[in-house]
């Protein structure tokens, strides 16, 4: 597994224990969907409220910012075969800080809780899941917690 970082925020200190922190969720989750022996690229971005407005606003013409937002660069919609001697690139999460503290707060539960939250969240666009229709959003959420909860990352 190959992640690749930039850190474009200063609301949470980007340290080796975060780095280390948005690994395991991200294994956890590829572990989960049993993919956990796949050679992926992911690059992850923290950013604040204006930047990822900024990117929201050019990809998908929506001005304002949000949470975190998804690139994936595999379709997982199609039948994907993928070897153990590749590597692919599974794509690119942005996740505002600024916003991920706020909803922390709101929802009464740790950072920790919230960025592991958002961090599971795109892993699972990024692998093909979607929340567009109502059955699919219950999976997801469902999803969500299952991984958190067997990760030890509860509300």
């Amino acid at each position: 597994m190959n992640y690749f970082f930039s850190n474009n925020q200063s609301d949470i200190e980007f340290d080796e224990k975060l780095e280390d922190f948005i690994k395991n969720v991200c294994q956890g989750v590829l572990d989960h969907e049993e993919l956990g022996d796949v050679d992926f690229d992911i690059s992850i971005t923290l950013t604040d409220d204006e930047e990822i407005r900024k990117i929201n606003s050019e990809f998908r013409n929506i001005d304002r910012a949000t949470d975190v937002l998804s690139f994936p660069m595999l379709d997982f919609d199609e039948e994907v075969e993928l070897f153990d001697d590749v590597e692919y690139s599974l794509g690119d999460i942005v996740i505002s800080t600024e916003t991920a503290i706020r909803q922390a707060r709101e929802y009464g539960h740790s950072i920790d809780r919230e960025m592991a939250f958002l961090l599971c969240h795109s892993m699972l666009h990024l692998l093909g899941y979607d929340h567009i229709e109502e059955d699919d959003e219950r999976q997801m959420n469902e999803l969500q917690e299952e991984i958190l909860s067997r990760m030890g990352i509860s509300r």
